[in-house]
């Protein structure tokens, strides 16, 4: 079977998953975590200011904002000693 060749970044970041430690991958999590509250805060923020509110469909923006702000804090306060430490 023919090796697919990668980009120089995804070669690096291929590298850097394969041999990262389970600090480093729980940070990862974390920070995808608060991207993902982050999306869910913008999006909140369009749906409130939309100037016809029930021409949009329903979605718990604030809860989504709040699971993920939470989940991603969480994995980072854990992760953080053990990069520190490693």
């Amino acid at each position: 079977m023919a090796e697919v060749p990668l980009l120089p970044i995804s070669r690096a970041m291929h590298e850097f998953l394969t041999f990262a430690s389970e600090a480093d991958m729980i940070a990862l999590w974390g920070a995808s975590f608060l991207l993902c509250a982050g999306l869910a805060l913008v999006m909140e923020r369009r749906r409130a200011r939309r100037a016809q509110i029930d021409g949009v469909g329903w979605m718990p923006w604030t809860g989504l904002f709040l699971i993920c702000a939470v989940i991603g804090g969480g994995l980072l306060a854990v992760a953080i000693p053990g990069i520190i430490r490693g």
